[in-house]
């Protein structure tokens, strides 16, 4: 899959293609049935599968801190992208300039002129353009001028009606991890280069392998039986995400306890599934407390998977 970094890296090769756009947070079941279509589309054409997204996703950027808890990161959005079979995917830097381009100036200049645009796909709901002035009427006012076709996501989400990002979030706030696996075809997981911690762990007697949360709103809170990937191998853990309040932390951590796991992985790249939610987070007293719940989390994960 080629990746795209921004309008000023769209060349006249990448003219012609099929596009869906969208901020696809979590790549779940209802946007795959939309790529579903757009590869039809493509393959019908004889034209390249193309999706736009946006970094920072444009709640992120008007927002702040205040958006919606993102379900993956970038490069977990376009590992999945990949693996459903989409050829090329355009990452626009959600800027102000950015948001202050006109409605009709992205269509003309960045959709027909650049990208030479032979059918689109997005929801009939979908607003750009500086102040959100463009809307579907639009895009299928402007596309019928050029031989553009539009059409709307709702009619490859009929069956997936009840699949989207937000109800995953909620999903995954109660603690549900089936509904939230049900919903994303995959098990909810976090991804990241594993960090230098306060190394807490292990002085505790129970080594962590961390990845910073660099978000300030993470979906997800508590204490989890995982299912790691690290060096290749497939490893069971139990993991805390969230803010360390014994130790008064302020930044979203991923910290996993591996079990029988003493690689040194520091800077390797970690993907982390949630299978079953422990607990939630709390606060303790003494650090002895601490070690005894951490004991009695990690002979829970255990029996998760069946290992004690």
């Amino acid at each position: 899959m080629e990746l795209i970094r921004g309008i000023h890296n769209i060349r006249p090769q990448h003219f012609g293609c099929v596009l869906t756009i969208g901020n696809f947070d979590g790549v779940h079941l209802g946007h795959a049935a939309v790529l579903k279509g757009l590869l039809a589309d493509a393959k019908e054409n004889n034209l390249p599968s193309t999706v736009m997204l946006f970094e920072p996703q444009p709640q992120e950027f008007f927002a702040k801190n205040n958006a919606p808890a993102r379900l993956t990161r970038l490069r977990d959005k376009l590992r999945l992208l990949s693996n459903l079979g989409i050829e090329r995917v355009i990452c626009i830097s959600f800027n102000q300039a950015f948001a202050n381009m006109h409605a009709e100036q992205f269509v003309s200049d960045i959709l027909i002129k650049k990208l030479g645009v032979k059918a689109l796909t997005v929801g009939d709901d979908f607003r750009f353009g500086k102040q959100r002035q463009g809307n579907f009427s639009l895009l299928a006012t402007m596309g019928t001028q050029v031989g553009m076709s539009v059409k709307s996501t709702a009619s490859f989400r009929q069956l997936n009606a009840r699949v989207s990002s937000t109800l995953i979030r909620e999903a995954l706030a109660e603690g549900d991890l089936v509904s939230a696996k049900v919903m994303l075809g995959h098990n909810y997981a976090i991804s990241g280069r594993v960090i230098h911690g306060w190394k807490k762990g292990r002085e505790l007697g129970f080594r962590t392998a961390n990845i910073a949360l660099k978000r300030q709103v993470c979906p997800v809170n508590g204490v989890f039986a995982v299912q790691v990937m690290i060096a290749g191998k497939k490893v069971f853990g139990v993991a805390n995400i969230g803010n360390k309040p014994t130790f008064n932390g302020t930044r979203a951590l991923l910290e996993v306890h591996l079990f029988d796991f003493a690689q040194d992985i520091y800077g390797q790249f970690m993907h982390v599934e949630l299978i079953e939610k422990l607990r939630n987070e709390k606060k303790f007293e003494t650090l002895t407390q601490l070690t005894a719940q951490i004991a009695t989390d990690v002979a829970a994960a255990k029996q998760c998977f069946g290992l004690n």
